[in-house]
């Protein structure tokens, strides 16, 4: 099957060799197939927690990419939670990709693959569905430095990709740095997310107001676009 333009970006931004790549709540497998089909060098693992996606994706794989009996595996099949995760050991080079699911969620997974594997270097591929902000707080808590992040537009619904590593030293802002408010996508995104969290805010006493004033800050008197916020 062909990979929609999220996934598609996000496998155009793994553009360094690793030993193993991770693909967390995976689904049907597509993004971890096409790295499959470009012969990348790492090992391949395909991560879910529903059997009978494991079953039909082991199927497919035995047909397609079929193992060819060496020390090494090009893929393996984890039906299991992404946060009790097993990884390979902390000499080699690991990417963790964790798409299509929640901020919460993602926060979730990092927080318990961190604490478990104190040692390792890993490099981590997000792209939630929500809470950007708060995810950027924590990850940010956690030390994890900027390796690049994007912004996508797929099917009338916004993303942010981020690619992160606990070796890089380069900070990460909570709003993201991938602004080219030049762009009509990007004044589009900044005024639903302005829009988002003033709602949350008027809906609460004790909102956080700081989200606010840090999207609000992109709109400087330097910067003087016509963004539609009401």
């Amino acid at each position: 099957m062909k990979l929609s333009p999220r996934l598609h970006h996000i496998n155009s931004m793994i553009n360094q060799d690793y030993d193993h790549i991770w693909d967390c709540c995976c689904d049907h497998g597509l993004l971890g197939a096409a790295l499959l089909k470009q012969q990348t060098n790492a090992q391949i693992h395909f991560v879910d927690t529903v059997p009978h996606l494991i079953t039909s994706l082991r199927d497919k794989l035995e047909c397609f990419f079929p193992q060819q009996g060496s020390d090494k595996s090009s893929w393996q099949l984890h039906c299991q939670t992404a946060e009790t995760l097993r990884l390979a050991p902390a000499s080699t080079s690991q990417l963790i990709i964790i798409a299509g699911v929640g901020g919460d969620l993602t926060i979730q997974i990092i927080k318990m693959i961190l604490n478990a594997h104190p040692e390792h270097p890993l490099d981590f591929l997000l792209c939630p569905v929500h809470h950007h902000y708060k995810l950027r707080q924590m990850l940010a808590k956690y030390q994890l430095g900027l390796v690049k992040e994007t912004l996508l537009k797929d099917n009338q619904r916004f993303y942010e990709v981020i690619h992160v590593s606990t070796q890089s030293q380069k900070s990460l802002s909570t709003i993201g740095k991938m602004w080219d408010l030049n762009l009509k996508d990007h004044q589009d995104y900044l005024a639903k997310t302005l829009k988002h969290y003033q709602n949350i805010a008027r809906g609460s006493e004790r909102a956080d107001n700081s989200p606010i004033e840090a999207y609000q800050a992109l709109l400087s008197p330097d910067n003087p676009l016509q963004i539609d916020l009401t």
